[in-house]
């Protein structure tokens, strides 16, 4: 007998109690080593009050790597599975990511790999890992210039989401977490985003109470699709035109663009695309535009740029028979997923963003 592949679903911890219960898990465990993984901010930050709360862990062997999307490569994991075989570490081992999107995708794909699978922990730090990154059991590494496109499907034991660690974050690091907020709201829930367009956010006591229902439209959109098969790719919306700008940033220097950045253009781009489809009402473009272009500072792009991405878009996972598919919007709230556009109204999407950055007045 056939069976469905699924994943099971591991307990989220949400609150300044969460590293109570982590201290509590750890204390309980028998794990034959516990290994740490961070960045150089995270260490600072955020590690003295992890180790303040859940003092089992003294004496934790931490591996620390440089922060950035540019080191979420096989390079970075050719060397931390070499410094895991060196400290000898076995498959009763236990592997703690603290950091952002960055550090829970590599872990995890770390984690996932290593002996053929060790237990791994996800600890965000960054709003992005919180409300995303950390969440869904997707674990992945950036190859050839591409986002994302090695990787495995992986659960941690559990996720431990401290709010106090968002409060370490710059404005634009906080707005590319952001980003992935107003996605859920834009494919499923409407009474959030009006709750969002009222939310200020300098104010994070505000983002941190529309962060659980933020987390838990992910968490039910994975729950009946763990593998991406249908549903699931509702998350994908503003990816693969944000993807892209990912990409082409990783081989652009000049072009520095953080996810959040390039998920928020790919979303007025693929409202556009959900307009001109005949799907979203074009009050609800306007709409989205407005509000997002309230927020992200535009994104330059020139021809040249153009036609880069759709050479990128072209590797798309979701691609299917040549061609590429997208997930849009039947109004805000209402997303749908496999819609195969043409190639020629995706540069017409690319274009619109441009006209309608050329016309912002952002400080």
């Amino acid at each position: 007998m056939l069976h469905e592949n699924t994943l099971p679903s591991p307990p989220i911890v949400i609150g300044n109690h969460s590293l109570g219960s982590l201290s509590e898990f750890i204390e309980l465990s028998s794990f034959s080593k516990i290994i740490l993984l961070c960045d150089e901010h995270t260490s600072e930050q955020c590690l003295p009050v992890l180790l303040h709360h859940v003092p089992a862990l003294e004496n934790v062997e931490i591996l620390e790597i440089e922060s950035g999307e540019e080191n979420k490569t096989i390079h970075s994991c050719i060397n931390l599975w070499e410094m895991l075989c060196k400290k000898e570490t076995d498959r009763h081992s236990l592997l703690i990511n603290l950091g952002g999107g960055v550090i829970c995708d590599l872990g995890g794909f770390i984690a996932s790999t290593y002996k053929r699978g060790i237990s791994f922990i996800n600890i965000p730090t960054t709003l992005l890992a919180q409300c995303d990154a950390a969440i869904g059991g997707k674990t992945g590494i950036d190859f050839a210039n591409l986002k994302n496109s090695i990787g495995t499907f992986s659960q941690p034991l559990a996720t431990y989401i401290f709010s106090g660690f968002i409060r370490t974050q710059s404005k634009k690091q906080l707005l590319s977490g952001y980003a992935e907020i107003i996605k859920h709201a834009l494919i499923a829930d409407k009474n959030l985003w009006e709750k969002i367009k009222k939310c200020t956010l300098s104010d994070l006591n505000e983002i941190e109470k529309i962060l659980p229902a933020s987390i838990q439209i992910k968490l039910q959109i994975i729950h009946s699709d763990p593998l991406e098969k249908n549903e699931r790719k509702l998350l994908n919306f503003g990816h693969t035109i944000g993807h892209a700008i990912e990409s082409l940033s990783l081989e652009w220097e000049q072009l520095s663009v953080l996810h959040g950045e390039a998920v928020a253009m790919g979303m007025i781009c693929e409202s556009f695309l959900s307009y001109k489809s005949g799907r979203l009402p074009h009050q609800e473009l306007d709409e989205i535009c407005n509000f997002i272009f309230s927020l992200y500072k535009p994104i330059e792009i020139n021809d040249n740029h153009c036609s880069r991405l759709m050479e990128i878009m072209r590797n798309d996972k979701k691609n299917r028979n040549g061609y590429i598919y997208f997930t849009l919007l039947n109004t805000i709230g209402d997303g749908i997923v496999d819609v195969q556009v043409a190639e020629e109204m995706i540069a017409q999407a690319l274009h619109f963003y441009s006209s309608k950055s050329a016309l912002q007045k952002f400080p």
